[in-house]
């Protein structure tokens, strides 16, 4: 997931998810199969609630099955899918219904506490519902009582998934099909918000009762060095999520929440704010200077702290000084604040560091 991004001051322009356009190619891909001809678009309905035509691509066909393509368009969201191709090949199936499965570049889920059961493709379960309604919508209109099997892929779906938390997440072989309202709000908090759902839900799912929650990659470097007894699923990118993800965390029964970060949105952390964007809110220096006054800073050193630019700053003029009881005081600033948070009903740990991973102090507290 990496650190978050900046929006651009400009108007942004609305994309498609991979379940809308795998859907689109399904009823293009059917379309020619019943038509036995190609089909230059396929208009669905997305969950949305709006009609939407996409261009196809790569139309096939045979008496029995037939293939259809696009390429998904995400609009002004800086998404690893965005300008993939998307395939979808259905053919005539024995089996009444419409079966649903994924090929080449659709990922696999291996492990539980994903919304998909283990040994299926990583299709979640709006975009199934959209195919298998969209399918069978066509064949209602048709008339043709027969079963069809579906399969999506995405031909560079492998290679792509590798920018994505999916390996983390037991998804195996490709990307997910995913998407609950079929179009794609630039910047929007709810994808990064559900794959911080979807991690916590497979950690819970392989046992742990702990993990470890970090604003972004460098910081979860600097976390996993700090707990080599942890497994991968412990580490979870927050992003800037804080407040949501330790709510989620205590909601999927976790007993330890350690928070890994740098000075500058532990600082807003330990104010009370729960929502550390660089936007957000501003970090309160006078309350930096409060804090370096318990951790027995003479007032003067206090007078400084409440004129500088930045956290690292506070925390540099700290250290020079001789005070890293400072750091310690701050991490438990943002423990209690965390557990205030979330009512608490478990341990809150913060460990902070430089932005070269070296550690500067941590608190423990039960709630």
């Amino acid at each position: 997931m990496g650190e978050m991004l900046e929006v651009p001051n400009r108007p942004l322009r609305h994309g498609y998810t991979t379940g809308a356009c795998a859907t689109a190619c399904a009823k293009g891909a059917l379309l020619a199969l019943l038509q036995q001809r190609p089909q230059p678009t396929a208009t669905i309905w997305i969950p949305a609630g709006q009609w939407v035509t996409f261009a196809l691509q790569d139309v096939h066909y045979q008496r029995d099955s037939a293939s259809a393509a696009t390429i998904k368009d995400g609009g002004d969201d800086p998404d690893a899918t965005h300008g993939a191709k998307i395939v979808a090949t259905v053919s005539w199936s024995d089996e009444p219904g419409v079966q649903i499965d994924g090929g080449t570049g659709v990922g696999r889920v291996t492990k539980p506490g994903l919304p998909v059961p283990v040994g299926l493709a990583a299709i979640n379960p709006v975009p199934r519902k959209m195919l298998t309604d969209t399918v069978s919508g066509v064949l209602r209109e048709y008339g043709v009582e027969r079963g069809v099997r579906v399969v999506i892929s995405v031909p560079d779906g492998e290679d792509i998934a590798k920018k994505t938390m999916n390996g983390r997440l037991g998804i195996v072989g490709g990307i997910s099909i995913l998407g609950t309202r079929g179009i794609v709000v630039p910047f929007s908090t709810s994808s990064y918000k559900a794959s911080i759902a979807y991690a916590l839900q497979v950690a819970q799912a392989q046992g742990l009762q702990t993990v470890v929650l970090t604003t972004g990659g460098r910081s979860e470097k600097y976390a996993m060095r700090m707990y080599p007894e942890l497994p991968p699923e412990a580490f979870v990118e927050m992003g800037d999520f804080v407040g949501f993800s330790a709510k989620h965390g205590k909601r999927v029964g976790m007993r330890e929440l350690h928070f890994v970060g740098m000075l500058g949105k532990f600082s807003k952390v330990a104010q009370g704010v729960m929502m550390v964007h660089a936007k957000s809110a501003p970090i309160d220096f006078a309350f930096l200077a409060q804090v370096a006054a318990e951790a027995g800073a003479p007032p003067e050193l206090q007078a400084q702290v409440r004129t500088a630019n930045t956290a690292a700053q506070v925390g540099d003029w700290l250290l020079a000084a001789g005070y890293p009881a400072f750091f310690s005081r701050l991490a438990e600033h943002c423990c209690r604040q965390v557990l205030t948070h979330i009512g608490g009903g478990l341990r809150v740990v913060t460990q902070l560091t430089t932005l070269d991973g070296q550690w500067l102090g941590g608190a423990v507290v039960d709630g």
